[in-house]
């Protein structure tokens, strides 16, 4: 007997919303939760009328289409499905739907203390339906809870788990994608991403377009995938993640002032995007609106707390002269990141950076060494590297540097480390070349460090002085005498040979 004839049967009230569905989130840093799956609407009966979807239909919807969520929208869907379950326990598909809405709840606010809410509704889901009997929708939340914590070798699994059992469940290739990608296996991600292109074209297709396109240093193409997400958004919350990501993109091309005008877009679309307000906190600080920046870094910190914003705010604190402003900022990403580490999530790439900066670089070397044993991304290389050049190790760090610089990706920070790394081993021909091209990539990457690469490529640009004596020619160049070539004979023409007289014909 089918469920739906189970539930008649029994004269139970259909929720407003059934859905089987996950959501996929972006690493980084800076993510949108994607949960896959088909929305199932009870069917029509007597005194339905044709309303248009309420708040928790709205958003069960977009979180199906594994779309981001309106705030407003997502609060009534969490309500709607906590209240559902009080008397349904047994439902399956809700508990795989709040554990998707709590995830999403988590990417909104940069809270990890839904991640315990959202492992235990997905558990749930898959008590009541095992995993060996296909919860993909539980199983792709799982895998999508992993990618969150950025533990990527689980969420592997899980993606892997539901393609095994189902190739054509177009939900798992977001998970892979995110997943393959944190491990450093860019090839693996574009493979996943080729395949969800051909299930499911559209706003999650084209999303994980452009963050391959990006990771191989394709920019163009990947500039060219996000409009085409933002073309493909159906609501404000869709547009706005498509323009925040979008100016990211720009950001990393060091085109200031269009990332802004993108970060404005999306705050204009969704006031509550606290990511895209972070983003124009650093594109207003690299413009020299240092006031304004500080401003905004606060106001996305008191939304949506995360520890790589409150290390940009105190490293633009410290460019700005005001150093006691700048320690309360670390002190917040030291306890933002005791937070999240009670909730499972993995921040030793952003710690690590600033343990080598602003802490004991040895501890970084320790922590990230930790972290490349687990995940083998240009991040953790570039991270590595750093720590160990302000560690003193020079030639092992060029080692990471190298990892992190050659797979395609333009980072303007990337390209900076390597160069100081090379300075540190002598190289200048090489270190010019990596300020050069970290100037050129984004000529305003960090408040602190980007003047540092513009006083060092100053340094190293002519040659020091003194030098040879005779570097200038005392006499004005004259052309060498060079030898006169020998002349050729020329060939002796022979006289043609006389043609011989014919015989005469006989009479």
């Amino acid at each position: 007997m089918e469920r739906m004839d189970i539930v008649e049967e029994a004269q139970q009230p259909a929720p407003p919303v059934t859905f089987t569905g996950r959501k996929t989130l972006v690493p980084a840093a800076v993510a949108v939760v994607l949960i896959a799956g088909a929305l199932l609407i009870r069917p029509a009966k007597a005194g339905d009328d044709a309303r248009p979807p309420g708040p928790s239909e709205r958003a069960a919807s977009a979180v199906g289409m594994g779309a981001p969520v309106a705030a407003v929208d997502l609060t009534a869907l969490v309500a709607d499905r906590e209240k559902w379950l009080e008397k349904h326990a047994d439902d399956e598909a809700s508990w795989a739907v709040l554990g998707a809405a709590y995830l999403e709840q988590a990417r909104r606010t940069a809270d990890s203390g839904w991640y315990p809410k959202a492992e235990k509704s997905l558990k749930r889901s898959l008590e009541l339906r095992p995993a060996e009997k296909g919860n993909f929708e539980a199983m792709t939340g799982m895998g999508t809870l992993a990618n969150a914590r950025r533990d990527f070798g689980t969420a592997k699994k899980w993606g892997e788990l539901v393609r095994a059992q189902a190739p054509k469940q177009w939900s798992a290739y977001p998970v892979l994608v995110d997943a393959y990608s944190g491990l450093g296996d860019y090839k693996g991600a574009q493979k996943a991403m080729e395949r969800l292109q051909e299930l499911r074209p559209g706003l999650v297709a084209f999303v994980r377009a452009s963050q391959v396109y990006r990771d191989r240093g394709w920019r163009e193409d990947a500039a060219l995938a996000m409009e085409q997400a933002a073309g493909d958004a159906k609501s404000p919350a869709e547009k706005a993640y498509a323009l925040f990501r979008l100016g990211e993109l720009f950001w990393e091309r060091g085109e200031t002032q269009q990332a802004l005008d993108h970060y404005e877009g999306a705050l204009r679309a969704d006031p509550a995007q606290a990511q895209a307000l972070g983003g124009r906190a650093r594109a207003l600080g690299a413009l020299g609106r240092g006031g304004e920046a500080v401003r905004d870094y606060r106001l996305a910190l008191g939304r949506a707390p995360v520890p790589q914003v409150a290390r940009e705010l105190g490293e633009l604190l410290e460019s700005l002269g005001r150093g006691e402003e700048a320690r309360a900022a670390y002190d917040m990403l030291g306890g933002l990141a005791a937070r999240d580490g009670t909730n499972g999530v993995d921040d030793d790439v952003v710690l690590g950076l600033y343990e080598a900066d602003h802490g004991d670089p040895s501890a970084a070397v320790r922590r990230l060494s930790e972290e490349w044993s687990r995940h083998k991304s240009v991040q953790v290389a570039d991270a590595l590297g750093w720590a160990l050049h302000k560690a003193g190790e020079d030639a092992a760090a060029l080692e990471y540097a190298t990892k992190a610089t050659e797979t395609g990706l333009r980072n303007a920070e990337f390209s900076y480390h390597r160069a100081m790394i090379e300075r540190g081993l002598g190289d200048e021909a090489a270190t010019r070349r990596h300020l050069q091209e970290a100037l050129r990539t984004n000529p305003g990457f960090s408040p602190l460090r980007a003047p540092l690469a513009k006083e060092a490529l100053a340094a190293i640009a002519a040659p020091p002085p003194g030098g040879p004596e005779n570097i200038l020619p005392t006499k004005p160049w004259v052309a060498p005498e060079l030898p006169k070539p020998k002349p050729v004979p020329k060939p002796v023409s022979k006289p043609a040979p006389k043609p011989k007289p014919k015989p005469s014909a006989t009479p």
